[in-house]
């Protein structure tokens, strides 16, 4: 069975950082993607940053490059997302999830296996 498990949450003012870091286990694919989603109160689940493991490649959505770093140890089964710069609007419950073969990293729908999330307030 896979588990997925976030951490890291918490709340800080605008301009701060914080690192989320997501452990999976009991998969063996070391072609999954790890994908970091979000959803503010209110709205939609989406996509935030995503490293394909295999190769290391990674993607960020543009509301959060150049702020957001998503890497991975992978002698931990442990993938990160830090986060600086923070603002308001990235408040929001962050998910990490394992796709085993995704038409995009985007897609919330292509996912397999989802954590509980991790609450991320940013105050102005």
């Amino acid at each position: 069975q896979v588990y997925v498990v976030e951490s890291g949450g918490g709340s800080v003012q605008a301009g701060g950082s914080l690192r989320l870091s997501c452990v999976a286990s009991g998969y063996t694919y070391s072609n999954a993607y790890i994908g970091w989603f979000r959803q503010p109160p209110g709205n939609e689940r989406e996509g935030v940053a995503a490293i394909y493991r295999y190769g290391n490649v990674k993607y960020y959505a543009d509301s959060v490059k150049g702020r957001f770093t998503i890497s991975q140890d992978n002698a931990k089964n442990t993938v990160y997302l830090q986060m600086n710069s923070l603002k308001p609007e990235d408040t929001a419950m962050y998910y990490c999830a394992v796709a085993l073969h995704p038409a995009s990293w985007l897609l919330s729908s292509e996912y397999n296996y989802w954590g509980q999330g991790t609450q991320v307030t940013v105050s102005s």
